[in-house]
């Protein structure tokens, strides 16, 4: 096992870093570095650099306008991008429902959808959770039936990541009643702008609506969107599942929360505190060994040997350490990190001024919201049961 970078790889990052510190607008990156909000502008607009690149779909094989790149080269490529205070990539098109489409899609499909998602022009929502149906997605109630040339669709999905700006979604839909749960799924793309489908924003504590509900009133969906063959939507969903974990890992993000960590507790003069700064070592030394596993699963690609079957591992450690650092933060800035009012945020301030305590303003809204991640993408509670099985046997 070899986890040292070679010169043509670490000539490769020396050439993603100087591209995107030239083209990462400057005002972007430094809302991403004090965790300032993002807006649809700020995340699209970046994207839209990428797919100018042909950078968006950097996980892409060539034969489907993708780079090509190995392994190692796409890993780099995250850190680099995370490390310049690039917004993390929307990845519900490019890094989950395009792999499904290229695996399983016919090449009308591939033709008809790959390239707005390439190129960043197109919104892509996750149409899978239900009010009842979250870790549990076989039980999936939202309901298409078969009417000629196309489905009608009828029920319910929530928590849908930023689902406000979907200009299409990825669903989880029961076909079949028939059989175990899992073997009546399809999974099926429909345009969000399609008459009988509305979108309700979820209001968070934080005074955000980054998460939706999403109703079907008898919506008409072409069969021709339907991603492979009925009732197997089951095998596609897991396909896209193994992505999405390993997304939420996110080492590179968790290297640069790091940093700002350090940055506050010397800004709050905690950082001389030995106990606090233990906490901080521990943390960090989680960080390092999160992205050995991740070096390690790299090389073992690098070498045709096959990969360790992780994602769920590395799903589970990586949400518990972003969780970790927005706990510290918040315990660096103490009573700093409490206050939050909703209405001057809107009005563009975030604490955001010469000399005052920028990191600060928005730290309660962060902790609270990625108390998320150990949930989503299936929880860690579900998922030490998956590795347990899968890898311990």
């Amino acid at each position: 096992m070899d986890l040292a970078f070679t010169p043509d790889e670490q000539a490769f990052r020396n050439e993603v870093r100087a591209w995107v510190r030239s083209h990462l607008p400057p005002d972007i990156a430094h809302k991403v570095h004090n965790a300032l909000r993002l807006t649809r502008e700020d995340l699209q607009g970046w994207a839209k650099i990428l797919g100018k690149k042909g950078w968006l779909a950097f996980g892409w094989p060539k034969e489907f306008g993708g780079p090509g790149w190995t392994a190692v080269q796409k890993h780099l490529f995250e850190e680099e991008c995370a490390l310049a205070g690039a917004p993390r990539i929307v990845p519900f098109g490019p890094v989950m429902v395009a792999p499904v489409i290229m695996a399983f899609g016919n090449a009308e499909q591939q033709k008809r959808f790959l390239p707005g998602i390439a190129s960043g022009e197109v919104w892509w929502s996750q149409g899978y959770s239900e009010p009842g149906s979250g870790s549990d997605l076989a039980s999936v109630k939202t309901r298409a039936e078969r009417v000629g040339d196309h489905y009608v669709v009828n029920g319910q999905k929530t928590w849908t990541t930023l689902g406000q700006y979907g200009d299409w979604m990825f669903n989880l839909v029961r076909t079949s009643n028939e059989g175990k749960p899992q073997t009546g799924i399809s999974f099926l793309l429909l345009d969000m702008k399609s008459p009988g489908v509305t979108v309700r924003p979820i209001k968070l504590l934080d005074g955000e609506c980054e998460v939706n509900e999403v109703f079907f009133d008898n919506v008409k969906v072409p069969a021709e969107n339907l991603i492979g063959e009925e009732n197997k939507g089951w095998t596609y969903a897991k396909h896209l599942l193994s992505h999405e974990r390993t997304n939420i890992a996110d080492v590179n993000r968790s290297k640069r929360e790091l940093e700002r960590l350090k940055r506050i507790a010397k800004q709050e003069g905690v950082w001389d505190d030995l106990r606090f700064r233990d906490q901080i070592a521990l943390l960090e030394v989680d960080i390092v060994a999160l992205e050995m596993l991740v070096l390690r699963v790299l090389s073992a690609e690098k070498s045709g040997k096959n990969s360790l079957d992780i994602a769920g591992l590395l799903k589970i450690k990586g949400s518990e350490i972003q969780q970790r650092y927005a706990e510290l933060m918040m315990l660096a800035a103490g009573p700093f990190a409490l206050p939050f009012i909703e209405e001057a945020m809107e009005a563009g301030w975030q604490g955001d001024f010469p000399g005052g305590a920028a990191a600060n303003a928005p730290l309660a809204s962060t902790y609270f919201n990625l108390r998320k991640t150990t949930i989503y993408g299936g929880s860690n509670e579900v998922q030490r049961n998956i590795v347990a099985q899968t890898v311990l046997g």
